[in-house]
């Protein structure tokens, strides 16, 4: 509704005491995809990771080297002018920008289901990790890595984590891995007449015989009926080229130019792995590869994939019996500290981490402890997580928070639990966590979204969401909106109040945009709540061929 003559001034008043931020957008079409599939003639080089310098490096040794740099902290690259990531080798638009059944959310990547195609052919065990596993190629051909529950870990617990967190992933946005829950029995797998025993860098040491093979297997765990659950990953496309480095860019990679550290897909993740608790995010836990372009098989670039989730929910301090996991880092150089003081005297807030636990469910995976801004990952040594800030965070929550119970219920099917109650408990923790990460980051970012030009009639208005009313974190009737327009210089030009409706959608009519400067608009929205406080800057302009209005970018203060 428009204002009268004395509320205009005072919603324009205090406008003008907040200065409009300098930055402009060209009169332009949004970037929705990023060309980063330029032609890489040749692999870019391998790295190799090594787990205890990464660990040492990310303690202590690049953590003093960081300091002493006096880092300022940076917005994130690879966005576009609506403050979103647009597509890439190393992230797609999936859940939000178009509609994913349940169905597809528990296929996930997966295309076929190696269950199908026995026997298996052994090539060699597995490489680097801890746990059982081979390299096996399937009656058609596919080549999978196999891995197992060990046989002294909760059973069903990594390999339905792993493959829940896959599908969730996937529906986020990330490439993963084809990975499936399978059940086999010894006897499903021959050896191939070549097979090896690999080392931890690949390297071959000996034959792998059948002796060796049933030794491995006797030592996991077999269901009842002598079947085995195993995790089956299909091996990534391509040549493997090991995990991208935290910071800085491959330089025999053309296509990747912006460091590490600041790409928002990257840092958005954050909020994302702490909602699924996977605390287990080093350089190791990513994998580049140089791919033929489907199209052309002479044309290759390098993409980029995120691997290895049987840690998260709660598994990794389950199986290392390290209840705080998640809370603090694995060597936590503070904590110590405090403990040392207090003489380890004081309440720490894992102590009370412990949640029912269904078969496949760790007990320390629940929401009492869960703190959606200080959650910890494992190593304090992958910098996007260092690096990032809250407009990553709020990038990486309003994913989080788009999906339905059902297709979190449908990515925990996945998983194959052999008890309904781990299905509806992952669930119904899942919808909990989701909460709280909407909660916690909705409240740090003006929470508004999805901004669109409507017309009726004569009528052109600017349209959009509130997040955290659609969220259902706070009623509608709680929050007022101070919409102010500014000409391309920052003057203001016209001011009013708007309020949204129960499902958090609000309109507030543009003003004739000018001729002049293709009716270049900023439209500054203020938020107004008791809980919260805080504007968005919304840019607008005629379409050069149309003359239609449209929205040009997005800037959070």
């Amino acid at each position: 509704m428009r204002l009268s003559c004395m509320a205009c001034a005072l919603v324009m008043g205090c406008a003008s005491g907040s200065a409009v931020p300098e930055v402009r957008f060209a009169n332009a079409p949004v970037a929705r995809v990023v060309n980063d599939r330029l032609d890489v003639a040749k692999p870019p080089e391998s790295r190799l990771f090594l787990p205890d310098t990464y660990v040492y490096d990310g303690t202590i040794g690049r953590r003093i080297t960081r300091g002493l740099e006096l880092p300022r902290p940076r917005r994130a690259l690879g966005v576009n002018a609506l403050d979103e990531v647009p597509d890439s080798t190393w992230f797609t638009n999936r859940i939000g920008a178009r509609e994913l059944t349940p169905d597809e959310v528990r296929a996930g990547p997966a295309a076929d289901d190696p269950e199908r195609h026995t026997p298996w052919t052994v090539r060699s065990t597995k490489i680097g990790g801890t746990s059982v596993g081979f390299i096996i190629k399937d009656a058609s051909g596919v080549k999978y890595m196999i891995k197992f529950d060990a046989g002294d870990a909760p059973p069903e617990l990594e390999t339905g984590t792993h493959v829940v967190v896959n599908r969730l992933l996937w529906a986020c946005g990330y490439n993963v891995p084809e990975d499936h829950v399978v059940y086999l029995r010894p006897e499903d797998l021959v050896l191939a007449a070549d097979a090896t025993v690999k080392d931890l860098t690949g390297g071959e040491t000996r034959r792998l015989d059948r002796a060796a093979l049933d030794r491995a297997l006797a030592t996991v765990r077999h269901e009842p009926d002598g079947r085995i659950r195993a995790l089956a990953s299909r091996w990534i496309d391509g040549v493997t080229l090991g995990g991208h480095p935290g910071e800085g860019v491959r330089e025999d990679d053309r296509n990747d130019r912006i460091p590490h550290e600041l790409r928002r897909d990257l840092r958005g993740q954050y909020p994302i792995y702490a909602w699924l608790d996977a605390v287990d995010v080093t350089e190791g836990q990513y994998i580049d590869s140089w791919v033929a372009d489907p199209g052309n098989p002479h044309h290759h670039y390098v993409k980029h994939y995120a691997i290895d989730f049987g840690k998260s929910l709660g598994a990794m301090g389950e199986i290392a019996f390290d209840w705080w996991r998640g809370v603090y880092y694995r060597i936590d150089l503070a904590a110590m500290v405090r403990m040392f003081v207090t003489a380890g005297l004081s309440a720490q807030p894992w102590e009370e981490r412990s949640a029912p636990r269904p078969r496949g469910v760790s007990s320390l995976f629940g929401t009492a402890m869960f703190d959606p801004g200080s959650w910890h990952a494992d190593s304090p040594g992958y910098a996007p997580f260092l690096t990032a800030d809250r407009f990553d965070k709020f990038w990486g929550a309003k994913i989080v928070a788009r999906f339905t119970r059902d297709q979190i219920h449908a990515a925990v099917e996945a998983g194959r639990f052999s008890d309904p109650r781990a299905v509806e408990y992952l669930t119904d923790t899942l919808v909990a966590r989701q909460r709280m990460t909407a909660a916690h980051w909705f409240a740090r970012v003006d929470p508004l979204d999805r901004f669109s030009i409507e017309t009726a009639g004569d009528r052109v208005e600017l349209c959009f969401d509130d997040l955290a009313i659609g969220s259902h974190l706070v009623p509608s009737s709680q929050t007022r909106y101070a919409i102010t327009h500014h000409d391309v210089a920052g003057r203001p030009l016209d001011a009013r109040i708007t309020t949204a409706g129960i499902s958090g959608h609000a309109c507030a009519e543009l003003p004739v945009l000018r001729a002049d400067g293709g009716g270049y608009t900023i439209v500054q929205i203020s938020t107004m709540r008791s809980s919260f406080a805080g504007d968005t800057f919304v840019h607008v302009a005629r379409d050069p061929q149309t003359r239609v209005a449209r929205v040009i970018g997005v800037w959070r203060p």
